[in-house]
């Protein structure tokens, strides 16, 4: 019986093992942010405090997933999720086992919290890197919509939702008991994955062999139509072949470092879209986690819970955006679209800062969202199928990193510019200049003419 375009991938029994490990995972981080605020107030903790742990967090994330990135060009993909794996769940069974017993302390939440950033530095990169490898090309636009459908879904709603129900029905730390679960579950997966290895060079293709599929599913693969369509990876603007050396090569790690800096600074299409997603952040997501909350207080008269249905909105649409792009063929001027998606999708968000309806304003930032996870399922496939695979690792991580840079600034600085700038001349400011920027890297990049001169199919 055939499945629906989205679903294509799940026929493969790998990528049900890769999927469903990430599936939760992220659960279990969606639930560690509400059972971290819920620890910190049980531990007569201030926003202070709160802000410090968070911190340390994001700080674990931002050190090593440049790193994660080398790893996954260098270590087999498959040991790499699983050490990951195996980090979270000996960190959240700690921290469980200690909240259960009394003796859990403040720089022990701190700690976790960084283990868990740095997880993610290296969990990102590897899964990223590991699609193509396990899927035909045709099925990475799908995977990527499944990616993104179900991490606004599981790590922003569902996660937290759980997480407040156990914290409400049994001891503190039962939410993080089964955060513990979560990840011994994803761990157990992941000892059933393999991965096809680094060996495979341009002009490759993912293996269909079943093998039981490392999947336990003696159907496995065989039943998976073998890689069709453009040669894997296609060169972009400026690429060149990897380089004939042994994977194993002991490389300093600056000098893998440097090897992908190199690779996206000549490769135009990439650099361009980096540099605008960089700016893009910047403008957005400050107005957006800063000044949406006291919009909502000054023009609505809501609360906390007002600003969470809006951002339920945003994240709602992203999912649903990301969804229908996945049932959808890849566009053939698959660079042109993901522009306008990212940068038009913001258009609405001048609205947000004139309107007194909570309608309208949670419209548009639907609108808003639905752009962004739209833009980010094309954005994940043309890395995927545009970038060589023995430097998507460092590729991934290198876009990880940027894009989550000025992150902590735009947050910074959005409350300061507020006291002196009108919000509405913010709100339009970004809804504007976005877009525009976005054209520029269209046009600085070249990008239409790329799209043309390397074609992907489906």
């Amino acid at each position: 019986m055939p499945l629906p375009r989205a679903l294509e991938p799940f026929r493969l029994g790998r990528y049900r093992v890769l999927a469903f490990a990430m599936f939760v995972s992220v659960f279990g981080a969606g639930m560690w942010a509400v059972a971290l605020v819920n620890q910190v107030l049980q531990l007569d903790g201030t926003a202070v405090d709160l802000s410090a742990v968070t911190a340390t967090g994001a700080l674990g994330m931002l050190a090593f997933v440049l790193v994660g990135g080398i790893a996954a060009d260098r270590f087999p993909l498959a040991s790499v999720l699983r050490l990951v794996e195996t980090a979270n769940l000996l960190t959240a069974g700690t921290v469980a086992v200690l909240a259960l017993t009394g003796g859990l302390r403040m720089w022990q939440l701190a700690a976790a919290a960084f283990v868990f950033g740095a997880g993610f530095g290296f969990f990102y990169p590897a899964y990223s890197a590991s699609l193509p490898r396990i899927l035909p090309a045709r099925q990475l636009l799908a995977a990527n919509g499944v990616e993104g459908t179900a991490r606004p879904l599981l790590q922003q709603a569902a996660g937290p939702a759980v997480a407040g129900a156990l914290i409400g029905l049994v001891a503190p730390g039962g939410a993080l008991a089964v955060i513990a679960l979560c990840h011994a579950a994803a761990l157990a997966l992941l000892l059933r994955l393999h991965v096809p290895g680094h060996a495979a060079g341009p002009g490759s293709e993912p293996t269909t062999e079943s093998a039981g599929d490392a999947a336990g599913d003696p159907a496995g693969d065989s039943a998976a139509a073998p890689h069709t369509g453009e040669p894997f990876p296609v060169p972009g603007a400026g690429e060149r072949p990897p380089p004939q050396e042994p994977v194993g090569a002991l490389r300093s790690v600056r000098d893998d470092l440097l090897e992908g800096v190199s690779y996206t600074v000549r490769t135009p299409w990439l650099l361009w879209t980096l540099l605008w997603a960089v700016l893009a952040v910047f403008l957005l997501l400050g107005p957006l986690e800063v000044l949406v909350p006291f919009l909502v207080r000054d023009r609505l008269g809501g609360d906390a819970s007002t600003f969470g249905y809006l951002l339920a909105c945003y994240g709602g649409a992203s999912a649903l955006a990301s969804l229908v792009v996945a049932s959808l063929p890849l566009p053939r001027r698959y660079l042109s679209w993901m522009i306008v998606l990212w940068g038009f999708g913001t258009l609405p968000f001048g609205l947000v800062a004139t309107t007194d309806s909570f309608w309208v304003m949670a419209l548009c930032l639907a609108f808003v969202g639905a752009g962004d996870g739209a833009g980010m399922v094309l954005w994940g496939t043309l890395l995927q199928r545009r970038v060589p695979r023995h430097m998507l690792g460092r590729v991934s991580s290198l876009d990880f990193f940027v894009s989550i840079a000025l992150m902590p600034v735009s947050m910074a600085v959005a409350g300061p510019v507020a006291q002196v700038v009108p919000l509405p001349v913010i709100f339009w400011t970004v809804a504007l200049l976005t877009p525009a920027l976005g054209l520029g890297a269209l046009w600085a990049g070249r990008m239409r003419e790329d799209e043309i001169a390397h074609p992907l199919a489906g």
